[in-house]
């Protein structure tokens, strides 16, 4: 079926895949269009039950990637890699929701890779990306009682949405071990949430209690990381990898449906930085890349 896209996502992963960070197996050969994410309206159903004109959202996996991406005006996907927007979700929000896949990623992975327990605490680092801000808000409704999370600098800490049970480590002035330590009374954290890597993997998993788990989403910060073993001996604890490809595609459609009914609600609100027309699309990566604003990045095909 055709849909013509009325927002498509800008995120760290088109720069990860234009710089060559991806493995062969998970990339087409180029020439590849960018863009995981978009929101659009059904131009053509063709054998689908969808009407002319309702509004979707992509929920299917691989595109920008394996498939071509959704930097474009008009794109022919398959209906069950769409799902549709509810009537009172304005097409930004509902892009927002969608772009970078942090709330998709942040619910998986709190439901699915580890099931977050009520009154537990979950640790996601770095709070200007996509997987920790949906965190924030993500965790509290499946029952965390609180979310902390980082970032560097009294400014951008400022800029940060005030959230109930949000607690955010200021890394200029305070480490990971002595900002979570000091914020669970040294208990430590029940789930961590690494999207950066690095050496930050190590730390997140010092900073975890008795039968934690680390899971590793991304690696923003490094793929190298180097680990204190007797942190996983000594608290049995447990670090896991998160990739799409371990969910269906219904899987994904039902988890978008379930996020777009808590947005429409009004339990979720992801932010939105700027909107930017298609040819500006370099401009919209620098901004993503280079500025690491809090809100969303995405295109406006139609501008």
């Amino acid at each position: 079926m055709l849909i013509q896209i009325t927002r498509a996502g800008v995120s760290p992963l088109d720069d990860k895949v234009r710089n060559g960070v991806l493995p062969p197996r998970m990339r087409k050969p180029l020439p590849l269009v960018p863009g995981a994410s978009a929101v659009g309206r059904v131009v053509d159903p063709g054998a689908s039950e969808h009407a002319p004109g309702t509004r979707v959202l992509l929920c299917g996996w691989g595109y920008g990637t394996k498939l071509d991406g959704m930097w474009r005006e008009e794109a022919a996907v398959p209906a069950d890699h769409l799902v549709p927007i509810p009537e009172h979700v304005g097409d930004d929000d509902a892009a927002a929701l969608a772009a970078g896949a942090g709330y998709l990623t942040a619910w998986l992975a709190l439901t699915r890779v580890t099931r977050v327990q009520p009154g537990q605490v979950v640790l996601a680092p770095g709070m200007y990306g996509a997987v920790a801000s949906a965190a924030a808000q993500v965790a509290p409704i499946l029952g965390a009682s609180r979310v902390i999370s980082t970032s560097r600098g009294a400014d951008r800490l400022a800029a940060i949405p005030q959230t109930s049970g949000l607690a955010v480590i200021d890394l200029e002035t305070e480490t990971l071990a002595a900002g979570v330590a000091r914020l669970t009374d040294g208990a430590g954290v029940d789930v961590v949430l690494d999207s950066l890597g690095g050496e930050l993997t190590g730390q997140a998993l010092a900073a975890l209690r008795q039968g934690g788990v680390v899971v590793s989403i991304g690696y923003t910060a490094g793929t190298k990381a180097a680990i204190d073993v007797t942190d996983l001996i000594w608290k049995t604890a447990r670090l896991e990898g998160f990739l799409f490809t371990a969910f269906t595609q219904q899987e994904l459609a039902d988890t978008y449906g379930t996020l777009l009914r808590h947005l429409a609600e009004g339990t979720l609100r992801p932010a939105t930085d700027r909107v930017y027309p298609l040819e500006q699309a370099a401009e919209a990566q620098r901004r993503v890349v280079e500025d690491r604003p809090i809100g969303r990045v995405f295109l406006d095909p139609q501008a």
